[in-house]
Parts: structure tokens; C-alpha cells; sequence
């Protein structure tokens, strides 16, 4: 994979946005040592879920990849507000994926694969990581899908 993670964001036509303020009282992230701790991101553009509700009834599986792509992108949000540049990424260590899911639904796992996928794209070799994707009742704001990292830093 060539070129700087800013040039295939670039080529993927996405664009991080500033990253979000914290919603009540916790850090957006924290750094210890050579590890960078996201708090959970939402599926969230423009300050606006992209959808609500929940996996196997009113979110369908293409949907909640994308929200699960959508909170990565808010994850790499958080990483350059702390790290200043995406370069100073040595590579994501896990990211935990919540997905609230109607009881029946057992595909998490591939919900979560629309955020893993984003990011072995967008971060090459520093892109693969260790995962857990987990089925929840609910989350925040009905969210659909809520995503929090582990990256270690240069």
C-alpha cells in the first residue's frame, strides 16, 4: 500500500471531521504511554446520527456497516485531535463494537466488519487489530452501532 493515510482518505473520497466534544463527563480520549484509549464514538456526521434503531428490525446488516464505518471515521476524528497527525499512528491494537440488535440477530460480527474494513483500508499495515463485537439492548441515543479503540502510538 503506497501513499500517506491523508492521500487514500483522499482517494476514498472521505474527509475526518473535527473531532466530537464530549456529551457529558469523561474525556473523548486518553493517552497512556505509548497507547492511545478512544472513548465510544457514534455513527455520527454533520453533529447528526446517520440512523437509529436497532440491528434486525429497523436497521438492516448494509446499514449498520456503514454506521460501523462511520464510527471509525469519528475514531480516526479522535486520533488526529489527540495525536495531531494520523501519521502517528503505529497501528490499532482493538476496537470493541457495540451493536444493539434485536435478540434474534447474531451477525454482529460482520456489522463490526464494516469498521474494520475502513480501517486496514485506510491504515494498511497498521489497520488490523485484535476485535470484540458485541450485541447490546440498547445505546445513546438509539444509536445503532457504537465503536471504541485501543491504537498505539509512535
Amino acid at each position: 500500500m503506497t501513499g500517506t493515510i491523508s492521500e487514500r482518505l483522499d482517494a476514498m473520497g472521505v474527509t475526518i471531521p473535527e473531532a466530537a466534544a464530549p456529551a457529558a463527563n469523561y474525556l473523548p480520549w486518553i493517552r497512556s504511554g505509548e497507547l492511545l484509549l478512544t472513548s465510544g464514538q457514534l455513527p455520527l456526521e454533520d453533529g447528526a446520527l446517520i440512523t437509529t434503531g436497532k440491528l434486525g428490525d429497523e436497521v438492516d446488516l448494509e446499514l449498520g456497516q456503514k454506521a460501523a464505518r462511520q464510527c471509525a471515521i469519528n475514531i480516526l476524528a479522535q486520533a488526529k485531535a489527540a495525536l495531531g497527525d494520523l501519521e502517528n499512528i503505529k497501528r490499532v491494537v482493538k476496537i470493541t463494537v457495540f451493536v444493539a440488535s434485536k435478540p434474534e440477530f447474531s451477525n454482529q460480527h460482520l456489522v463490526a466488519n464494516g469498521a474494520s474494513d475502513f480501517l486496514a483500508e485506510v491504515l494498511g499495515e497498521a489497520g488490523p487489530h485484535a476485535r470484540s463485537a458485541v450485541g447490546v439492548p440498547v445505546l445513546p441515543l438509539n444509536a445503532p452501532v457504537e465503536i471504541e479503540a485501543i491504537i498505539e502510538v509512535k
